[in-house]
């Protein structure tokens, strides 16, 4: 019996197709020399790259095409039909490219194009030569990488706090904590990769101190380090629950690489576990300590989990997911004390646990901003093109608030893809370029078998219209999340390609306001 699933799908693109199966603005999945080849088509030009998203392995043949760029359908990442360039997170490396030829009304993929390498540019005067950055986060990570895609030829200081190199913070509340998810896949990037790109990454390194004035960070060791650029990309800290017993050994948080692995260490000991705070991080750590088995209760104040955020049908739907996996729900309530072998609630009931998880939100660490002086406003103020009240000091992250075109207002967001996004447009800008920072939020959850992807941000809304069907038996379906009768955001189930399609008619809405 032959094994065919390694074997390449579509056409032998090196064999040559038939250039009337590509229709203007489509895309055709193939293969080229044992690789997967996506060729697609825009005008009278034709291009083939990688077929496989660089981030989590999706077919970017399932994608949109947008311009001369295809959009990853899980997760939007973005990259150029040209060059094979990632031109948005969550993917942080390219894709390769073929050359491609037309004869005879057929198309042929060729030779594997070799990989242009960013050249380093030559410093000048109006540019900074020392830029550092606080913090080693999605902003943070993502900020050094683009400074040297840009060509930046300066000193990359990476000042962390935490001991371990930026990690992939979604994994950590989902595939590793579930166990179908290896160890090394929770690095972004490895320690020799900062050592051969030039960005002096210093971990264990918490900054005491930032005096805008004289240009320096001193650090808690007491050194000092100047800069002429800084980005402040310090993130969030969990809240802690303020009850007797919330310092015990047995209770955790999930924030860190160090967090989730003393958190799977515990849970490999555990029977009993009693998550408390029905969060989006809460429920996917719900969902994870159930692949391992272990009994969980989930604690909240709301009637109706993620019920603020998403609404009241989806947050049912998700109650009911859960209990189909054997989670018991106390909703309306709220823990009052833990001890070693249990947890009590405010409506009189004692939970058994082994294993405590906290996941009640978090808050902006904006201590730093603050002490230099910088305009803070339930986060750091920053303007159009993520610079702070202070010159030369951007702001990326889960600290920004930002000027968002689509509500007129001033929104600070808290997710892991806009966090990147925002650390690319904040190198940009530290080298002058003065790029408005206009990306749509995006998130995803994975919570079991279900995957919910969101796009926009409706940080208050008045109507959620339900296109499709959401319940144990059907998972397909569109929500319309609008303010006023203006769409805000989206969430959507099972329809990908419509995700897309409403992200690019976000941007149109924000680029025809202005």
């Amino acid at each position: 019996m032959t094994d065919t699933k390694n074997e390449p799908s579509g056409p032998d693109l090196v064999k040559g197709v038939s250039l009337s199966r590509i229709a203007d603005g489509a895309m055709l999945l193939g293969h080229a020399h044992n690789e997967p080849v996506l060729l697609a088509r825009r005008g009278v030009e034709l291009f083939a790259i990688g077929a496989i998203c660089t981030h989590y392995g999706a077919p970017l043949a399932d994608g949109l095409l947008v311009g001369d760029t295809v959009r990853c359908p899980w997760h939007h990442a973005c990259f150029s039909l040209r060059t094979g360039a990632t031109l948005r997170p969550p993917a942080l490396d390219p894709v390769s490219c073929w050359n491609v030829e037309q004869r005879d009304g057929s198309v042929y993929v060729g030779e594997k194009l070799a990989r242009a390498e960013p050249q380093r540019i030559p410093l000048k005067e109006d540019k900074p030569h020392a830029v550092i950055i606080l913090g080693a986060g999605a902003a943070g990570n993502e900020a050094a990488e683009t400074l040297r895609r840009e060509g930046y030829g300066g000193r990359i200081t990476m000042l962390s706090a935490d001991a371990s190199v930026p990690c992939d913070r979604p994994n950590l509340s989902k595939g590793f904590l579930a166990g179908t998810a290896p160890a090394e896949s929770n690095s972004l990037r490895s320690r020799a990769f900062y050592i051969d790109h030039d960005i002096d990454l210093k971990l264990n390194a918490p900054v005491a101190s930032l005096d805008a004035k004289s240009r320096h960070v001193q650090l808690a060791d007491g050194s000092r380090h100047g800069y002429d650029a800084l980005l402040l990309a310090t993130g969030a800290e969990p809240i802690k629950l303020d009850v007797p017993g919330a310092t015990l050994g047995h209770v955790h948080y999930l924030r860190t690489l160090a967090d989730s692995r003393a958190l799977v260490a515990k849970a490999l000991t555990s029977h009993r576990a009693v998550v408390i705070g029905a969060s989006f991080i809460g429920l996917e750590v719900a969902a994870s300590l159930r692949a391992r088995n272990v009994d969980v209760h989930v604690v909240a104040p709301d009637a109706v989990p993620m019920e603020k955020i998403l609404g009241a049908d989806v947050g049912n739907f998700i109650r009911k997911l859960h209990e189909q996996h054997g989670v018991t729900f106390h909703l309306g309530t709220t823990a009052v004390s833990i001890d070693a072998q249990s947890v009590r609630l405010k409506n009189g009931e004692t939970l058994q646990a082994d294993l405590v998880v906290i996941g009640i939100g978090v808050r902006p660490l904006v201590e730093l901003a603050e002490q230099a002086g910088l305009a803070v406003d339930r986060g750091v103020t920053v303007d159009e093109y993520l610079e702070t009240s202070v010159p030369g000091i951007f702001a990326a992250g889960d600290i920004a608030r930002w000027p968002d075109r689509l509500t007129g207002e001033r929104i600070r967001v808290e997710h892991w893809v806009l966090a990147e996004r925002q650390g690319q447009t904040a190198a940009r800008n530290m080298l002058g370029r003065r790029e408005r920072f206009d990306a749509v939020p995006f998130f995803w959850t994975e919570q079991y078998d279900f995957g919910l992807a969101y796009v926009g941000h409706a940080e208050r809304w008045d109507q959620a219209e339900i296109d499709g069907q959401l319940d144990l038996g059907t998972r397909n379906c569109k929500v319309t999340y609008r303010h006023g009768g203006k769409k805000l955001a989206v969430a959507i189930v099972n329809r990908d390609l419509e995700g897309l399609r409403e992200e690019v008619e976000l941007e149109r809405t924000m680029t025809a306001e202005e």
